[in-house]
């Protein structure tokens, strides 16, 4: 179903939603307000989590809500409701007025540059309602959960299976003339089960996640996965400290190039707070790396059609030849810095890092000897400084092959090191978040252990 192939009550709702935004609009001018902008939603689901065979819990979710900014010159005012009566979009428009002229002034402050936001809208294929019961959801949740828990003798025990669906209408406007709105889905289902072996246990996951459930991995899939991934870690064990590559598997190499996209946004840059300051223009990766922002993928899970100001998202390269060809902005933070708003209020859309030659066993016999890092943890990340220092779980290779399960260490480099280290991208892409990108292979880190 496209977002533009509404059932008719959606397309009422969204015309309300619509017509609810004007009239805020039109109440923040008449309170005083020299500028306005509005975002109204409307979201729903059903989340549901089976363990041991039995449903442990069902919840089903509805919530709507108003957030309104206004700007008395350059004085700026926030409020935000869950009430949708007109009453209450009232109230809050005096609340945000009310802040507003006791608010500092700020000269980067009020709404993007008109000729910055979006003016088509193309259609992205996001909306695709699951249409399910909570038996329904209960019994694909048990059968993902049978899958891990059957598959071998050693899983002893487990954590349940989810699953959770979600949609929305959104619309958003703003006194410069914009007004505009969508519906989204988005669905999941995940397992996660416990093994155990010579007394010692071990626990993971795999989770699916899809705009339509129809291109959803099947439950027995994921409890397969989930359980294959368990049996894998049980016989960890640590290393001594040393000094080697290092594989980010594509599952959490995407949390390196988020590292790299916290340290180029313009909150960052402006307040001079990040270790890449300076560093537009310049070689920061090596030339075979080629990052790409793709706003307007169907069904994309990073897919918009404009950043939450209304600026219009575009395709662009952020790395091109290893060199930084763009920082992420939103109308603040460019102001600040005298540049132009990226469209990326609200973060980035679809971040795709071009992939290499390699599938992981290929780049593991190229690395040969060291690391494959399956699991981070902490918060171990100075975008200041780019010292990078996680715990981490995965899998010592030699002959680029796997010997053995590994726990219990730290992971350790700098971040513009590791950037400019880095040897291959596998074509292993993981497609189920906003980043896209396959497993990375850094020429050397500090591997800290027993």
């Amino acid at each position: 179903m496209s977002q533009y192939n509404l059932s008719s009550i959606d397309r009422t709702e969204l015309d309300r939603l619509q017509i609810l935004a004007e009239e805020c609009l039109c109440e923040a001018q008449k309170q005083g307000a020299s500028g306005a902008e509005v975002g109204i939603s409307i979201e729903s689901g059903l989340s549901v989590t089976a363990r041991l065979g039995q449903a442990e819990t069902v919840e089903y979710h509805r919530s709507r809500g108003l957030g309104l900014t206004v700007y008395i010159g350059r004085r700026k005012g926030s409020a935000s409701t869950s009430d949708l009566s007109a009453q209450a979009m009232k109230e809050t428009v005096q609340a945000a007025c009310r802040i507003a002229r006791f608010a500092a002034e700020d000269e980067f402050s009020g709404l993007p540059d008109k000729d910055l936001l979006a003016t088509e809208f193309p259609d992205l294929d996001l909306y695709h309602p699951w249409i399910i019961d909570a038996e329904t959801a209960i019994a694909i949740a048990i059968d993902c959960e049978n899958a891990a828990r059957t598959f071998h003798p050693d899983i002893t025990n487990s954590e349940g299976a989810s699953l959770n669906t979600f949609q929305g209408l959104r619309v958003m406007g703003n006194t410069l003339g914009f007004l505009h709105g969508y519906a989204s889905t988005r669905h999941s289902l995940s397992a996660s089960v416990i093994g155990e072996r010579n007394h010692q246990m071990q626990r993971d996951d795999w989770w699916t996640v899809a705009r339509n459930a129809s291109d959803l991995q099947s439950p027995l899939e994921v409890g397969k996965i989930a359980a294959e991934r368990t049996l894998a870690r049980l016989g960890s064990q640590s290393l001594s400290t040393r000094e080697c590559p290092v594989i980010f598997s594509a599952d959490i190499a995407s949390g390196l190039i988020g590292s790299f996209i916290g340290a180029i946004r313009g909150g960052n840059i402006y307040r001079k707070s990040s270790f890449l300051l300076d560093h537009l223009g310049k070689q920061v990766f090596p030339s075979f790396i080629n990052i790409q922002e793709s706003p307007h993928i169907k069904k994309g899970l990073g897919s918009v059609p404009y950043d939450s100001e209304g600026v219009r998202t575009t395709d662009r390269h952020i790395v091109k030849n290893g060199i930084l060809e763009s920082y992420v902005l939103g109308t603040y933070s460019a102001r600040r810095l005298g540049m132009k708003s990226t469209g990326n209020a609200g973060g980035v859309h679809n971040l795709i890092v071009e992939p290499g030659i390699f599938d992981l066993p290929s780049l593991l016999t190229k690395m040969n000897t060291g690391l494959l890092v399956t699991e981070l943890m902490g918060q171990g990340v100075n975008l200041v400084s780019g010292d990078y220092s996680r715990g981490a779980a995965g899998f010592w290779v030699e002959g680029g092959v796997i010997q053995f399960p590994v726990e219990e260490i730290t992971i350790a480099g700098n971040l513009k090191k590791m950037f400019m280290n880095i040897e291959a991208i596998g074509n292993d892409v993981d497609l189920r978040g906003n980043t896209r990108t396959g497993s990375i292979l850094i020429k050397e880190m500090t591997v800290a252990g027993n």
